[in-house]
């Protein structure tokens, strides 16, 4: 069978679509049709600490995860993520328009995590003096309401390219340990390539933010819609403007070393609303 895009499976009959990807729905079956439709976004996977999942309800449903309200579009489609730290079952719930209502139990699959040792860091970035920390504070609180940003855009479920092609040299979730310092775990994806290699965005959306920053250096976010929030950073220049609306493809900067970095690389991040997920699992097998 010819390859699904995500545009294309999301319009495909439920039953069907199941049987493409190799496992079963989460759904309420009832006579007057399924409830509620879920399922990771990666193809092959369960839902895990991570990761990203699709689903759709009746139109003019409420939908919640462990009690958090979740948005769902005019045709019912709806984004939710689990975070690196997410242990047992998470509870998903719906209320649609007729009056029927339905309660999921999701089970997240722990994942290992890598350790990481970085050194050669500059060892100003790896600890910031005074003046440097309140330049980090400001910068975090931004990115803090950036991503309490849920808007109506629908790009989050018409699927996801490889923003970069490069060499992996850091995964999502693994334990970094800089200068022989342990330090939070790294919530992103690393591609590494020459400085000057395109970058372009996992997905349409529309830019929320591209500034310099002390960490990331030359950063873009961009907005697919519904929480779900793409990062590009490290980058050597920004080809984008807060504000512009972006097509999957089109320019939007290209790969460099600025911010805290050792070498030539984008880092990409990925986010529903204040939740980390890991990039890797949206995009197609390498």
């Amino acid at each position: 069978m010819r390859h699904l895009t995500r545009r294309t499976a999301l319009a495909l009959p439920w039953g069907l679509l199941a049987a493409c990807a190799g496992r079963d729905p989460v759904t309420a079956a009832t006579a007057a049709g399924p409830l509620l439709e879920v399922a990771p976004a990666a193809a092959g996977r369960g839902f895990s600490q991570g990761g990203l999942a699709l689903g759709r309800v009746p139109p003019g449903s409420r939908v919640s995860l462990d009690g958090r309200a979740v948005r769902v579009g005019p045709d019912g489609r709806f984004a939710i993520g689990f975070a690196r730290e997410a242990e047992g079952d998470a509870r998903l719930a719906v209320a649609a328009p007729d009056g029927r209502s339905e309660i999921r139990s999701l089970s997240v699959l722990k994942r290992d995590w890598q350790v990481q040792r970085i050194n050669g860091l500059p060892q100003a970035m790896v600890s910031p003096d005074a003046r440097q920390l309140a330049r980090i504070g400001r910068e975090r609180a931004k990115l803090a309401e950036i991503r309490k940003l849920d808007s109506e855009l629908p790009h989050f479920a018409e699927g996801f390219v490889w923003p970069a092609q490069g060499r992996i040299s850091g995964v999502f979730g693994s334990q970094r340990i800089l200068n022989g310092e342990p330090r939070a775990p790294h919530l992103g994806l690393d591609i590494a390539a020459p400085t000057g290699t395109p970058v372009t965005p996992m997905g349409a959306g529309r830019v929320v933010l591209a500034e310099d920053l002390y960490f990331t250096g030359q950063t873009v976010l961009v907005d697919h819609g519904h929480g779900v929030v793409s990062l590009y950073a490290h980058l050597s220049r920004m080809d984008v403007r807060t504000g512009e609306m972006l097509a999957r493809g089109q320019a939007l900067g290209a790969i460099g070393a600025t911010g805290r970095a050792t070498g030539p690389h984008l880092h990409l991040g990925l986010h529903w609303l204040t939740t980390a997920l890991d990039p890797q699992a949206v995009l197609p097998a390498a």
